[in-house]
Order: C-alpha cells, then sequence, then structure tokens
C-alpha cells in the first residue's frame, strides 16, 4: 500500500522513496541486461514517484483552471502523468538524465483560441506571486523546435501549503500552453507518430514525414501572425503552401489520417458518472480499439495500480500506449486528448483550406 496524505476528501500517494532510490530504478528500468525481476521492483518504485506527483500536479491544475477562464471562457485544461513508455524513452535519449530531475512526470495543459490569449495567461504566471518557484520556462512559440512544434512551457517546483506534507516539496511540475492551432498541430503528430511506430514529435523517423510537419508548423505560424518561423522553412508563405501541398499528395495526408480515424472503435468501460475524475486511455491500433475507464478520485489507488499493468500488457504491441489522465468532464475527454482517439479532424480542415486539396484529389 501506498503512503497517502488525506485532503479534499481524498487520499493523494505520497513519495515513498529517497531520490537515490529513484534514480536507481530508473537506470535499471532502461538496463537492457536487468532480470524480470529488478524490472518489475524499479517499476514498482518508478509508479510510487509518478503517482506521488497527483497532488502537486491538482493544485497546479486548479489555478491553471481559474487564470485560463479570465483570459479565454473557451479553455481547455487537462492533466497527465508522464507515460511509463515516455520516461523509458527520455532516459535512454538523455542518458545523464536522473529519474529525481525528470521535470515533465507531471504536467498541465491549456488550449486557448490565439497566440494573444496565451501571451495573457503566462504573464498572469510571470506577475503573479505563487509560492512555487519557476524553474524553466522555453517560448517555442518566438522559437519553434525544428520539428515545427510551437508553444510555451513553463516548469514550477512545489512549495507546500500549509495543508500539505513537505513530501512535495521540490517536485517538478510542467505547464504546457497552447493555441487551438498549435494542438490541432501536435494531435497530427502524434497519431501518425502512434501508426508509424516512430517519435516524430522528438524529430525521429521518416525524413519526409518530419518534413511535413515542419512546414505546416511554419504555415501554422503564419495563419497565426508570428513573426517566427520554424527553422529551415521557407520565409515566403507561397512557397511554404506549394512544398506543403507537394507532400501532402506525395505522403496522402488526407488519406492516412482518415484511415486512422476510422481504424479507431471507442470502447467506453465504467460509466460516464460525474463522479469519475482519472481516465485511463489505452490505444491498441493493432487491434482498432481504444478502452477509455474512469475512477473516482477515491480509487486512485486503483487508477494508478491499473495504469501500470495496463503499460506492461500493451508493452509489446506495436504503436500500442497507455495513459492516466484527468479532466473535467468525459465530454472534454477527446477534446483534450484527441490524438489518443486519433481524431485530427481539426488539422485536416486546416490542411484543406491551406492547399485547396480535398480528400478525393490525395488518394
Amino acid at each position: 500500500m501506498h503512503s497517502k496524505f488525506h485532503y479534499a476528501n481524498m487520499d493523494w500517494i505520497k513519495p515513498e522513496y529517497s531520490k537515490g532510490q529513484i534514480d536507481r530504478a530508473g537506470r535499471v528500468m532502461v538496463d537492457p541486461s536487468a532480470t524480470p525481476e529488478a524490472i518489475s521492483d524499479a517499476a514498482a518504485v518508478v509508479n510510487n514517484w509518478r503517482a506521488s506527483h497527483n497532488y502537486p500536479l491538482n493544485t497546479f491544475k486548479v489555478t491553471l483552471r481559474r487564470k485560463a477562464l479570465a483570459v479565454d471562457p473557451g479553455r481547455l485544461v487537462a492533466q497527465r502523468i508522464k507515460r511509463m513508455s515516455s520516461i523509458e524513452a527520455k532516459l535512454t535519449r538523455f542518458q545523464r538524465m536522473r529519474m529525481s530531475q525528470m521535470q515533465d512526470i507531471g504536467g498541465a495543459r491549456v488550449i486557448v483560441g490565439n497566440v494573444g490569449q496565451v501571451r495573457k495567461l503566462v504573464r498572469t504566471y510571470l506577475d503573479s506571486d505563487l509560492k512555487h518557484s519557476l524553474d524553466a520556462m522555453d517560448d517555442y512559440i518566438d522559437s519553434p523546435k525544428a520539428s515545427g512544434y510551437r508553444g510555451v512551457h513553463m516548469v514550477y517546483r512545489y512549495n507546500s501549503d500549509k495543508q500539505a506534507p513537505a513530501v512535495y516539496n521540490g517536485l517538478c511540475i510542467e505547464l504546457q500552453f497552447r493555441t487551438r492551432l498549435q494542438h490541432a498541430w501536435a494531435t497530427a503528430v502524434e497519431t501518425v507518430g502512434t501508426f508509424l511506430q516512430q517519435a516524430l514529435k522528438s524529430s525521429q523517423g521518416e525524413e519526409r514525414w518530419l518534413r511535413f510537419f515542419a512546414l505546416m508548423g511554419s504555415v501554422f505560424a503564419h495563419k497565426e501572425r508570428c513573426t517566427s518561423l520554424v527553422p529551415d522553412t521557407p520565409i515566403s508563405e507561397v512557397q511554404l503552401v506549394a512544398d506543403v501541398r507537394e507532400l501532402a499528395q506525395s505522403l496522402n495526408v488526407h488519406y492516412v489520417l482518415r484511415a486512422y480515424q476510422q481504424a479507431i472503435k471507442v470502447a467506453r468501460e465504467g460509466d460516464e458518472r460525474r463522479s469519475n475524475y482519472f481516465y485511463l486511455l489505452v490505444l491498441e491500433p493493432q487491434s482498432g480499439k481504444m478502452t477509455v475507464t474512469g475512477y473516482p478520485r477515491a480509487r486512485l489507488d486503483q487508477a494508478t495500480a491499473e495504469y501500470l499493468r495496463e503499460e506492461r500488457r500493451v508493452a509489446g504491441s506495436a504503436g500500442a500506449e497507455a495513459v492516466l489522465v484527468s479532466v473535467d468532464s468525459i465530454a472534454s475527454l477527446e477534446r483534450a486528448y484527441p490524438n489518443y482517439f486519433l481524431d485530427t479532424a481539426v488539422f485536416l480542415r486546416e490542411l484543406t483550406a491551406i492547399t485547396g486539396l480535398s480528400p478525393q484529389e490525395v488518394r
């Protein structure tokens, strides 16, 4: 059983291991010579470390939701705990990184209408007197990633309030700020990456798809009237659109993304009662299945255990993923995490408007 802290009618899991134990567990998770027993023990440590971020993450989400409402009444706020597969991939990619220092174990995301609203919301954080400390900030709107990703990330270190135990102090929570266009781009990247089994969002994978999404990042930047384009993409909007159109045709982007959408059948387990607070999403592209299971606040322990179990179950299945998320209601779940439902409708509408291509023209 996990050590817990009871607050707001809920038992929150507390970290039970030292940073040294957490770092050692992280190394075991990516050690190809580790025994199954060692990996199982390490996974239990990492799982507790992940789950212990839920309380500070929820604290940040409450504040983010309030601040965002004042900026955009139509805003969407969601939170997630980092997937084990993503943790392992990051530890493998950055071999000097320590598990206890990973800054995005807990993450909250807000999606607003436009860049001006992103700027205004970020400014409310920079100008506020939060007791939590800002550890890092990356503005990928002013300086887009080579992949085409755009948005603003802020990493805070949690500092305990009067109710919470000091064991949460120092835990990092990442806040992501995106426009709807930026979110549509990210959704399409993750969707294609899932089916191609390539880490496109980390600039790893088939060159033509990487180029297509880099170009689309700059096209969206133009549409949002941003002066900073994706590195190594044409400055001319006319040339950008021409290049996007050519790749959209050669890659059959419309057809491929629509096929991915049609391949997924959503099966909701449990009910959709408003009491459900956490949702476990399990995407299995090979069988064309998406499973959504809801849990009330009081069943965080069960949600955490089943999250780890599902991650292990689908680990050997191509493109399969599991993630434990929290949103305000089941109705907003697909809007907050469309890539897990493979919903690329917004991206496809934008692509059609930009290129003038219809789905029939690219089959």
